[in-house]
């Protein structure tokens, strides 16, 4: 493997690697000592933990080989290859956690009360970790890859098919912990995939300007000189009015809005403007990754 390359894998294995383990803390820093859930294959190892004390880290690394080894087979080495990062990743750092919990390095944090204050800080770092995980490509496998499985095979959603898992899971559980404590679970769940969709779309969320007009040229020379953006002019056909013409196409911060939307009303008063969200923006102008 030449240098060049190691160096690309090493930058994404080592953001795995940091996500594997701010979510292997939260679970037990948060949802363990507390009673509280999780999803998919991790809320089966919870389960076995709090029904039989079988520990986290082995039956994660138990139940998700086999998955792995399915989905190495169905899906191929390179869809999975990071998916095998992350299963080891969290079933290492599971155990690094457990032994320093057991030993005392790592006081839980247990609450008699304030479940409320458990299931938030739960869902951030839970989201935290897994959003770093996907952002880089890789998984914790376990549900993703039976998910990624049914998708191939029978067309179906593979969020249909997490969340349907998710509900049998939280409801066997409710024959282990106490219907409040599935509804504080609820709340970190959906705090982190608040946090997981932040992380995976970015902090620099961004609006696109598709706008339509007459005078496209002279809304983008506008732009470009009042606002330093840049624009593109895309070339379009009108359908009932069978006239060539132009559309500008640009990306700006949201604050920005309001300004390109003066500039674009000074020059033509009737073009017609389409505003998207765009997340994760890179380029000239923009951060840089």
């Amino acid at each position: 493997m030449s240098s060049s390359k190691t160096i690309a894998v090493s930058k994404t294995v080592a953001p795995i690697l940091l996500g594997t383990a701010i979510y292997a803390f939260g679970l037990l820093y948060f949802i363990i000592p507390n009673q509280l859930m999780e999803g998919g294959v991790t809320g089966i190892t919870i389960l076995l933990n709090y029904a039989f004390n079988i520990p986290i880290f082995l039956t994660t690394l138990v139940l998700n080989l086999p998955l792995f080894i399915l989905g190495w087979k169905v899906l191929g080495a390179r869809q999975i290859a990071y998916t095998g990062v992350g299963i080891g990743a969290l079933s290492f750092f599971l155990w690094i956690f457990e032994r320093m919990i057991d030993s005392g390095w790592i006081e839980p944090f247990r609450t008699e009360h304030d479940f409320i204050l458990a299931s938030l800080y739960a869902g951030v770092t839970l989201g935290l970790g897994l959003g770093i995980v996907f952002r880089f490509g890789g998984t914790t496998g376990g549900v993703d890859i039976v998910a990624r499985i049914c998708g191939r095979n029978f067309g179906w959603s593979m969020g249909q098919v997490i969340l349907s898992i998710d509900i049998i899971i939280i409801g066997v559980s409710l024959l282990y912990i106490p219907r409040e404590k599935i509804l504080y679970t609820l709340v970190a769940v959906f705090i982190a995939s608040r946090v997981i969709d932040f992380i995976q779309e970015g902090a620099y969320a961004a609006k696109a300007f598709t706008i339509i007009s007459d005078h496209a040229p002279e809304i983008a020379d506008l732009i470009t000189a009042e606002m330093d953006r840049g624009v593109t002019l895309i070339p379009a056909i009108g359908a009932y009015s069978k006239q060539a013409k132009h559309m500008v196409y640009c990306v700006v911060y949201r604050q920005e809005i309001r300004r390109l939307s003066q500039l674009v009303k000074s020059i033509d008063p009737r073009a017609f403007v389409i505003i998207n969200d765009v997340h994760d923006v890179h380029g000239e102008g923009f951060r840089e990754t």
